[in-house]
C-alpha cells in the first residue's frame, strides 16, 4: 500500500492541506482554512494548513496529528491502515469515512 494512503483510506495526495504544503501554495492554504473552518465551525487559520501526510514523518495539521480518532486507534493497534484491522467492517469511526467515500474503502482493501 502506498504511504500516502491515510489510516482511514483517504488519499493524502488529493488532500488540499497536503497539496498546499508540498506546493507552498498560500492561496490554497487560505481557501482550505476558510472551508474547513466553515465545515467544522472552528477557528482554522491558513497557518494551520500544513501536512505532509497522515502516515509519514513530517508536519501534520492539528486535527490529523492529535485529534483524529482513526489515526490514534490505528497507531494504538499497530496497523498500517484500518484495512488491516479485524474490526473494520463494524467500526463506526472509520465507517463514517468509508460510507461517504467509496475510494477510501477500495484503498483499504488493496
Amino acid at each position: 500500500m502506498r504511504n500516502m494512503i491515510a489510516y482511514c483510506g483517504l488519499d493524502c495526495e488529493k488532500c488540499e492541506a497536503y497539496l498546499a504544503t508540498i506546493n507552498d501554495d498560500q492561496a490554497l492554504r487560505e481557501k482550505t482554512a476558510k472551508l474547513w473552518a466553515e465545515l467544522n465551525n472552528a477557528p482554522i487559520l491558513p497557518e494551520h494548513i500544513n501536512c505532509q501526510g497522515c502516515r509519514v514523518h513530517g508536519v501534520k495539521t492539528v486535527f490529523c496529528d492529535s485529534l483524529c480518532g482513526i489515526r490514534q486507534c490505528a497507531i494504538k493497534k499497530g496497523v498500517t491502515t484500518c484495512g488491516e484491522c479485524p474490526d473494520m467492517e463494524k467500526c463506526q469511526t472509520v465507517g463514517v469515512i468509508i460510507s461517504n467515500n467509496p475510494e477510501a474503502l477500495e484503498n483499504l482493501k488493496e
